[in-house]
């Protein structure tokens, strides 16, 4: 492996090499590699230790990378105009792709989104393909938000492109758009009303039994290796805090936004989380959350991380 973090160049010709490769989104750092070789994909699985009915997101540098894999009706261009961003959609496979049923984990579907940090695309477009790319983390875990977050998660034997610390802080909302409705299926960056008033849409929330139809929707996901205890007002004994607004608990407590901004809370999530099971604390008390907003995507990520280990 090239010395880490690679170069940029290091990173397109690992990536064009079926190598994986991690990278900077704006939302969390992912773990890439070309969506179209199947043997580059599944080192993505073994490298993660992810289930493989747990399906991928394909990275597009554009629009026009997209539609090339993707069946896009009307509805679907109406929610795309919102990209570059932090919005996946799971649409229609595109009939005769050259797409690894490994991403799609052999669904007639395929999510995909064209990511918002500029390094991301160009180094999508530069490799010359969609990349598949979950966070870059060993599965279940945290998701990483720096380049120091995927070196310390791999032991530093995973290469990263480094593109600095992530803006949003928690992965990307997924929509599926198939059949004239618009169903949500992960909360995430791009908070549920911006969306339906930004495209004039209604969208409906996935039922809880729904079959996994896409990256984020696992009961156990997104978790450090400490028990977290949810909506805590104030910490048990043995516990450490992790207060956000006026909820700040003891002297010294970590607090994901003092001034409860929920933007804050999001960027300073899975960092904050990760700094405390480096601790060795074996228990967090987390303070309430608003579920407005961001915060449906905060308390989806918290709630997955709090359940408990191996539930699917």
């Amino acid at each position: 492996m090239p010395h880490n973090p690679v170069t940029f160049d290091e990173a397109v010709a690992l990536l064009r090499n079926g190598e994986v490769c991690a990278f900077a989104t704006e939302t969390v750092y992912g773990l890439g590699a070309d969506a179209t070789n199947s043997d580059a994909v599944l080192k993505i699985y073994q490298t993660k230790n992810r289930p493989r009915f747990n399906p991928l997101i394909a990275h597009c540098a554009d629009l026009q990378m997209a539609q090339g894999i993707a069946e896009f009706d009307e509805l679907a261009l109406r929610l795309a105009a919102l990209w570059p961003g932090a919005l996946t959609l799971v649409l229609p496979l595109k009939s005769g792709v050259e797409i690894s049923d490994l991403v799609t984990a052999g669904l007639d579907t395929i999510a995909v989104r064209v990511p918002g940090h500029f390094l991301a695309r160009r180094l999508i477009a530069a490799a010359g393909k969609p990349l598949a790319a979950p966070s870059a983390n060993p599965s279940g875990r945290l998701s990483p938000t720096s380049v120091e977050m995927v070196r310390t998660a791999f032991d530093d034997q995973v290469p990263v492109l480094d593109g600095g610390d992530c803006e949003k802080g928690v992965e990307s909302t997924i929509l599926s758009v198939i059949g004239g409705k618009v169903v949500q299926l992960r909360a995430g960056a791009l908070a549920r009303e911006d969306i339906e008033r930004a495209a004039g849409i209604e969208i409906e929330l996935a039922k809880s039994d729904m079959p996994v139809a896409a990256p984020g929707m696992l009961k156990s996901h997104y978790a450090p290796r400490a028990g977290l205890r949810l909506n805590a007002m104030t910490p048990n004994p043995g516990e450490t805090y992790l207060g956000f607004g006026a909820h700040s608990g003891p002297e010294g407590a970590l607090n994901l936004s003092p001034k409860g901004d929920l933007n804050e809370a999001a960027r300073n999530l899975f960092a904050y989380l990760a700094r405390l099971d480096a601790t060795g604390t074996n228990a967090i008390a987390i303070a309430p959350i608003p579920d407005d907003g961001l915060g449906e995507a905060i308390n989806d990520r918290l709630e997955r991380a709090a359940a408990p280990q191996g539930e699917y």
